[in-house]
């Protein structure tokens, strides 16, 4: 209990540490990740404005799109090509850089950002307001350089994100992925239970909702390492590999639980991700979402899961469903009503003998 209860306060660490990200993900057109990806590390872009930053010069620059020439005025036209060394010299001027919409030309420099004033903003520096005023008014994308801070700052319409050092999003990652990994044994401990209270058809509603509990913790970890990784590029590969190495199987076995206990239904997703990580944490809530009965209530598995760990293949599986209902029947069927279903019974029953051989030496199968 004090191990689950340490877990659990790391868990809220690393959410803690992640609600500023989750700004960006309001009111947008163009989701995080996908801004996150245009201004990686090892992109032309991200270069640049790191160039900036390690110059200690400010800069102000706009994405274009069909309202960006409402904002802005005088400077001089550039439409060249864009290259991470023309943006960093460019910069080293007063005004705001245009670039085109797919970040491929730099189309003016020097230019004023004339914002409707009308629009509020929460910053207190020109340059900023001037950014958060034009990302509001043109629906669009616009980064800000503070000199002074050398911080990046992000503004997409409604929203605003202040970008991390390389070195700092590396160390959350790092940190995440350690807790990961404690999930995930944690999962793999309570998968070798409910195989022994499977097959012994012992399986209670507060077994299913506390292994799917800890599927959906790992996955909402996955998401924040991933948004990590994303913003990381290049430098995130080992990231990458370890946390796709951690989370392997997890929606296989995610989705043959699903079709075991629960009825096929978007529902269910839904609920799922509609739930923060407290609310994941009360397994009477899930219970009586889900399967509107008592955490102690007895249920049986159709058998997917089970199955599929045999030589079975999915007609035979979905076929053997079908005859015998759920999995306890199907494994106390005798051979002749096997038979009927599939067409080599006793190698069946010796694959299902040296399974439960394996459950009860709690081996993974």
């Amino acid at each position: 209990m004090v191990e689950e209860n340490s877990l659990n306060n790391e868990i809220e660490s690393v959410v803690k540490n992640n609600l500023d990200s989750k700004e960006l993900k309001k009111d947008t057109k163009l989701s995080k990740l996908d801004i996150l990806k245009k201004i990686s590390s090892g992109t032309g872009l991200r270069e640049a404005l790191n160039n900036i930053v390690n110059s200690s010069k400010g800069a102000l620059i706009v994405v274009s799109n069909q309202n960006a020439g409402n904002v802005f005025e005088g400077g001089f036209r550039i439409n060249s090509k864009f290259t991470s060394k023309r943006l960093e010299e460019l910069a080293k001027m007063d005004g705001a850089i245009i670039l085109s919409e797919d970040f491929k030309k730099i189309l003016f420099a020097n230019t004023l950002l004339v914002p409707n004033r009308s629009y509020s903003t929460i910053e207190t520096g020109t340059r900023h307001q001037a950014a958060e005023r034009t990302a509001k008014q043109i629906g669009g994308m616009v980064i800000a350089v503070s000199e002074r801070k050398g911080s990046i700052t992000i503004y997409y319409r409604n929203s605003r994100y202040v970008l991390q050092k390389p070195e700092e999003l590396l160390r959350r990652a790092t940190e995440t992925l350690q807790i990961l990994e404690k999930q995930r044994e944690v999962f793999d401990e309570l998968i070798l239970n409910l195989n022994l209270l499977e097959l012994n058809n012992l399986v209670s509603v507060a077994d299913v909702c506390t292994l799917l509990e800890r599927i959906e913790m790992i996955r909402k970890m996955k998401d924040i390492i991933n948004e990590y990784i994303i913003e990381l590029g290049r430098d995130g590969l080992i990231v990458r590999m370890r946390m796709r190495e951690i989370t392997q199987g997890i929606e296989n076995i995610r989705d043959l639980i699903f079709k075991d206990y629960l009825p096929k239904s978007k529902k269910v997703e839904q609920f799922f991700d509609s739930l923060s990580f407290d609310k994941l944490l009360d397994l009477k809530n899930i219970a009586n979402n889900l399967f509107r009965r008592s955490l102690e209530t007895l249920i049986v598995p159709k058998g997917y899961r089970i199955l599929s760990k045999t030589s079975l293949n999915k007609d035979e599986i979905e076929s053997l469903i079908r005859h015998f209902k759920n999995l306890d029947s199907i494994l106390n069927g005798d051979e002749e009503n096997l038979k009927k279903v599939i067409s080599n019974p006793k190698k069946f029953q010796k694959e299902v003998n040296v399974l439960r051989e394996h459950v009860m030496l709690g081996k993974k199968v």
